[in-house]
């Protein structure tokens, strides 16, 4: 009788095999991780929205307006704001009527899948660094949204990634505003370059995109002082760094992020529009996701500004600053 043997694999292949079976499986229970993570951070959410949704479908057996009409109640007051809420409404209505939709238990997905498509939004056009330039990112908004903290984080991405970070306190009149990005800096091995409390911001910044170019940086991260999009002396101030940079370093900055509070809600959507008026916005940061119910908010900006939410904060750990997902998103709030 014959035996086939299966052939031996030679002892080093065998190993990197099962080093990289190992570390597949890491990676998937990290993403799953990282998912349960996000979907805790977004429970408020999802019980004051989809919680609602799905105790109006549940035992009906048509759409009706008055259906409809709770439909369009119960969007509005999860912050998707009016003109999200009607033209969601609208599309449902455009789809009943095409005879596509008619069940309300298939009402869920219509409202899940529009949503997805109002928060897959374009990048907008900036300018790029050029070859061993850093890139130069702004960050600004209003007093209390945690835009110091949210830098740290954000740097730490960068800084996983292989990066050199450097930290700029252009905050030069809020009390240890210079101490805390220090210690942020500390924590992710970002150089963090500041001036005496009291100096022009402007300089602060100029000096550091001397430096970041002398140290062959790759990300430069800049911290303004809170202000209020109303004060017009404060926004000027804004536009003044954004010159300064661009004389120190054509093209900068590259990138403008304005951080929100999503526990604001609605008034969140007010400080982007007026913030992208006046000085122009490549991307926002919603922090506090974890402590609202108002998470319809990041649908609302989506949509109505089309500008590329970054990251959403689900949480006070160094972590919880997650790269924002459309697909995720949608998945964490109606899973």
């Amino acid at each position: 009788m014959i035996q086939f043997f299966k052939k031996k694999e030679p002892k080093k292949e065998r190993v990197e095999k099962e080093g990289a079976e190992k570390a597949e499986i890491r990676a998937d229970k990290n993403s799953k991780g990282l998912f349960d993570r996000l979907r805790e951070g977004l429970a408020k959410t999802r019980s004051g929205f989809t919680g609602r949704l799905d105790r109006l479908v549940f035992g009906k057996k048509e759409i009706t307006g008055d259906l409809l009409e709770e439909l369009e109640e119960i969007l509005l007051t999860s912050d998707l704001g009016v003109s999200t809420t009607q033209e969601l409404i609208a599309v449902v209505q455009e789809r009943i009527a095409r005879k596509e939709l008619s069940d309300p238990a298939r009402l869920r997905s219509a409202v899940k899948d529009q949503i997805r498509s109002f928060l897959e939004v374009l990048p907008i056009e900036h300018r790029n660094p050029a070859p061993g330039e850093p890139l130069v990112i702004m960050v600004i908004g209003v007093n209390g949204v945690g835009k110091t903290t949210t830098i740290g984080k954000a740097g730490r991405h960068f800084a996983e990634a292989g990066k050199k970070v450097m930290f700029v306190a252009a905050d030069t009149f809020r009390a240890a505003a210079r101490e805390q990005l220090g210690i942020w800096g500390e924590r992710v091995g970002a150089e963090v370059v500041s001036q005496k409390e009291g100096s022009d911001p402007s300089s602060v910044v100029f000096d550091a995109l001397s430096a970041a170019l002398s140290r062959k940086t790759d990300v430069v991260l800049i911290d303004t002082a809170g202000r209020l999009h109303t004060k017009v002396n404060l926004m000027d101030e804004l536009g003044k760094i954004y010159r300064v940079a661009g004389k120190r370093l054509p093209g900068a900055p590259h990138e403008i992020w304005l951080i929100l509070d999503a526990t604001t809600g609605q008034n969140a959507v007010s400080q982007a529009e007026m913030f992208n008026k006046n000085i122009g916005l490549t991307g926002l940061i919603l922090t506090k996701l974890d402590g609202t119910a108002k998470g319809g908010v990041v649908v609302a900006i989506s949509h109505q500004l089309r500008i590329p939410i970054k990251f959403i904060g689900i949480g006070e750990k160094i972590d919880d600053l997650r790269p924002f997902d459309a697909h995720d998103f949608v998945e964490a709030l109606f899973g």
